[in-house]
């Protein structure tokens, strides 16, 4: 029997500060998050620390340096000082806290460990200025440690340092990416519902299947679990889910892709929207939806394919919008979403 078969396989959930914060993970490398420097990485690599799917343990997986574990791991220290990483966000953003993961790191864990941030446009160099966001503090065993944090700016760089060594399996950075508009120009096509650019997404009525904010980030879906997917429907109605653009603007073009949905794609989708004060709630916004108008009639979907919808489909006498709802018929996966437009004027 392969060692893959005797995997120890956990679950992670979303902490209360960061549900709460309608959060997303900055560290994620579907927003292009990286670890851009590592003191030493001797027992297991970076890139395991960021990954999305929560940490598996193989019992007797071995490679040339030892016991193969799924995290950044670091080697024993014997000259004194600490080990630590650099990570670039995926996008600069405003930090609701920390979830310092050591599943499955048991007698390998840093005892201790502390976090600082940097805003820059330029590199790392000693002039850059580093803000403590978590001081440096107790880290337990084989199991999420959490630090919500509150401070308003933002930050597009993190140094995670541990003491002395050791190993973190999953290192996630719960925030919301900001976007300066302001700089942009009004007028151009900009893609109002990125992640990157503040999209989010406010709810749904079902994600049985895979992650909906994934919908707001760039490239295509690398797989069927790289998207939303709902249950299959057995009762009357559809399934929709609602976007918070980034910004006020106009919908000129927007695309819906199903990539590596095949058997499971939804058969039609519909778009309605609005444009709504800063004020609403999240709650406001799902219990209102409903009842918003039609931006975008419905449409036949194809399977795994990019669809790009225009002025024939789109209402051109609609107006500024601040939220989208994509209804899909009657259920099934959606890998991509995206509204291109000009910024509004009036806001």
């Amino acid at each position: 029997m392969s060692d893959t078969a005797l995997a120890i396989r956990t679950e992670e959930t979303k902490p209360d500060f960061a549900a709460d914060a309608g959060a997303v993970n900055l560290a994620s490398p579907r927003l292009g998050a990286n670890v851009t420097e590592v003191s030493d990485e001797f027992f297991a690599p970076r890139e395991r620390m960021l990954e999305d799917a929560p940490p598996v343990f193989y019992p007797d997986r071995y490679d040339e340096h030892g016991k193969w574990m799924d995290g950044w791991e670091t080697r024993r220290r014997r000259g004194g000082g600490n080990d630590h990483c650099i990570l670039q966000l995926g996008a600069k953003g405003i930090i609701a806290g920390f979830d310092l993961n050591t599943r499955f790191f048991t007698g390998n864990h840093p005892p201790r460990a502390r976090i600082e941030g940097a805003l820059t446009d330029s590199a790392l160099d000693d002039s850059t200025e580093w803000v403590e966001l978590v001081p440096e503090s107790n880290i337990a065993p084989d199991s999420p440690n959490l630090f919500a944090i509150s401070d308003d700016r933002a930050y597009n760089y993190l140094r995670l340092n541990i003491y002395p060594d050791g190993g973190i399996a999953r290192f996630r950075v719960w925030g919301n990416p900001v976007a300066e508009w302001k700089l942009q120009d009004p007028n151009e096509n900009h893609e109002l519902s990125a992640i990157i650019n503040g999209g989010r997404v406010v709810g749904y009525n079902d994600a049985h299947y895979g992650d909906p904010w994934v919908i707001l980030t760039a490239g295509r879906g690398r797989n069927m679990g790289d998207g939303w997917e709902t249950r299959r429907r057995r009762e009357p109605g559809n399934d929709w889910i609602v976007v918070a653009l980034g910004a006020a603007g106009l919908a000129e073009k927007i695309e819906i892709d199903t990539a590596h949905f095949k058997g499971n794609y939804p058969d039609r989708c519909s778009i309605q929207a609005a444009h709504l004060d800063d004020g609403e709630t999240d709650e406001d916004i799902l219990s209102s939806c409903e009842g918003w108008d039609l931006l975008m009639r419905e449409q036949k979907l194809q399977m795994d394919n990019i669809h790009t919808f225009d002025s024939a489909a789109i209402d051109g006498d609609f107006g500024s919008i601040t939220h989208i709802r994509l209804n899909i018929f009657p259920d099934g996966g959606i890998s991509r979403v995206r509204v291109f437009g000009p910024l509004s004027q009036t806001d």
